[in-house]
């Protein structure tokens, strides 16, 4: 049997390149074709991405432009078994314009041209944050109620997959993923508790170790998306979230642990201030991030990072991300990383350091 030929939208990113070296790896996939508007020149790749992306075929697009989008799944070999959408604006703190344009018409376009060319399954990856962000657990079936921007034109694209005619698809719905390649998600918290051992003081936090951030290792996401090419009916949601069920107090303890520091919280004074006020806070604590940072980057000789400690105002509100995701362990999958560990946490800034991106003189 013929193995499947492969097209990943926005496989230059987190998500997407750990998929890459998934199925390269593996030797899953006949061709793997990549599209992003990102050259892999200037994506910040590690060397074994690097030689990854050697073995695939790779187009420069920016896919919010439908002809773009047509010229990415024309090919003369007979067209695409899978389709892989990690397409999609992932900075918080945009505009709904932006989202709009960059979540939800790029979703749109991908799922009607693979409708209209016979895929056999398209694979969208959507948020966890569309849920309710109470205490309670969500399942598939819970209410949803989009607490980011990014989960609001997220969930309008789900929904519009539902209304494309023909097309074969399922959907995946990522607690935070975390690992190697990951820039927004638990790594600005790593770099935080880096900038307090640079200023050796206790990292203070708001809210409680209690609130929930549950989490998924980017390698489990990349197993879950290719065990999802033939698993389930079409138009099933699946929640991808690890056994450790996460909180902020887990995440502050394994950073604490990494860096040699110790953290707290600010108690309930600045915490309700935070309620009334979030934007000034926010600022305050991203200032005193920022410039020691930026020091600690320079006394390395780090020219130019992608990296920053700083953190929307939306990933900081006292919204818990509190997933079941179980679902999936249904169709024979199981969770090879179930436990967020200091040593995996360790990997994503072993290999910032590797790439003189992450000052190696915090590091101990």
């Amino acid at each position: 049997m013929a193995k499947p030929r492969v097209l990943i939208l926005g496989g230059c990113g987190f998500v997407g390149r750990n998929l890459v070296e998934y199925l390269v790896d593996n030797e899953f996939c006949s061709k793997i074709r990549v599209a992003d508007k990102v050259p892999t020149q200037t994506a910040w790749l590690n060397e074994k991405h690097k030689e990854c992306f050697e073995k695939v075929e790779f187009k420069s697009a920016n896919l919010v432009n439908p002809a773009n989008m047509d010229r990415v799944f024309d090919d003369a070999d007979g067209g695409w078994d899978f389709v892989f959408n990690l397409a999609a604006e992932t900075k918080y703190g945009q505009t709904d314009e932006v989202y709009h344009e960059r979540v939800f018409m790029i979703t749109q376009n991908a799922a009607q041209e693979a409708a209209k060319r016979g895929v056999k399954r398209f694979i969208e990856v959507s948020t966890a944050q569309v849920y309710n962000s109470d205490k309670d657990v969500s399942t598939e079936s819970s209410k949803v109620s989009p607490w980011t921007a990014i989960a609001k034109f997220k969930l309008k694209a789900e929904e519009e997959l539902a209304k494309t005619a023909g097309l074969n698809y399922v959907i995946v719905r990522p607690a935070v993923i975390y690992g190697v390649g990951d820039r927004l998600s638990l790594t600005p918290r790593l770099i935080i508790g880096a900038v307090y051992k640079q200023l050796q003081e206790v990292m203070k936090l708001l809210w409680t170790k209690d609130l929930r951030i549950n989490t998924v290792h980017v390698t489990d996401v990349c197993r879950a998306l290719w065990h999802l090419r033939d698993a389930s009916e079409s138009g099933q949601v699946f929640n991808l979230a690890d056994k450790t069920d996460t909180s902020q107090g887990v995440v502050s303890e394994l950073v604490s642990q990494i860096f040699g520091i110790k953290h707290d919280y600010v108690g309930s004074v600045m915490s309700n201030l935070a309620k009334v006020n979030m934007s000034s806070v926010v600022e305050d604590s991203n200032e005193k991030h920022m410039v020691p940072w930026a020091d600690a980057c320079q006394k390395d000789n780090i020219e130019n990072t992608p990296l920053s400690p700083f953190l929307d105002q939306e990933l900081l509100y006292n919204k818990h991300l509190h997933i079941d995701g179980s679902k999936i362990e249904g169709t024979g999958f199981s969770y090879e990383v179930p436990q967020i560990t200091e040593g995996k946490l360790r990997e994503v800034v072993d290999d910032y350091v590797k790439l003189r991106l992450f000052p190696a003189s915090l590091v101990p």
